[in-house]
């Protein structure tokens, strides 16, 4: 017997020697659309776009997942509309203040989300609450809370969420949530191993100050 996938509306059929994969459903009633474009699928995976090789694991979240069928997009939003606010503590220094902008740009870029605010938990502006109130002109109906802190304080125990908490009053209809701080991630490992190693070979005359310590004169033997 041979199976079919119904996916956004699609009814796909699958290979008859294929086993279906336990979580995919099937439509009930799906509607028949010819498709024009070979679309293989393979037991384990789907592919974001019939005419690419690119494969999307069953086990990840996806934000959007789109299928171009005849030019045109089918597109289907997994989640509700998320935004960021990334939080760092503030400062009376204006250039460390700018270089959370500076990472909300990298962040924005690598990621998929589309609405990525910074914010200060004291000391400077954006607040909290005007990043929160940002995101939720820009359409955001969860907003994620993010501390650019490395571990967990008071900071991230108490007056981040109470400031989030206050600023979320003004929106009922918007949900949050607190995100834990950096932590001890593997990946900081790379981080500060690649910091050593930059530092050293500046220090050796190898290269040139990295961004954070340009124009300080820190970096150097004492």
């Amino acid at each position: 017997m041979q199976h079919s996938l119904s996916l956004l509306h699609l009814h796909i059929p699958l290979h008859p020697h294929i086993p279906l994969h336990p979580h995919i459903p099937l439509h009930p009633h799906p509607l028949h659309i010819p498709l024009h474009i070979p679309l293989h699928i393979h037991p384990l995976h789907l592919p974001l776009h019939p005419t690419t090789t690119s494969l999307l694991p069953f086990n990840s979240s996806p934000k959007l997942m789109k299928i171009n069928c005849q030019n045109r997009d089918f597109t289907k939003d997994n989640t509700s509309r998320d935004a960021v606010i990334i939080v760092d503590h503030g400062s009376r220094r204006q250039q460390s203040n700018l270089m959370l902008n500076q990472f909300v740009h990298m962040f924005k870029n690598k990621t998929a989300y589309d609405i990525v605010e910074p914010a200060h938990m004291e000391l400077a502006q954006p607040s909290i609450a005007d990043a929160f109130e940002s995101c939720v002109q820009q359409g955001a109906q969860r907003i994620i809370v993010t501390p650019f802190f490395l571990l967990p304080g008071r900071h991230w125990s108490q007056d981040i969420p109470s400031l989030s908490a206050e600023a979320a009053k003004d929106h009922p209809g918007v949900s949050y949530i607190v995100t834990a701080p950096l932590g001890l991630h593997h990946l900081l490992v790379d981080v500060m191993d690649d910091r050593i190693n930059h530092c050293l070979k500046h220090v050796a005359g190898d290269v040139d100050e990295c961004s954070v310590c340009a124009g300080t004169g820190k970096c150097r033997l004492y």
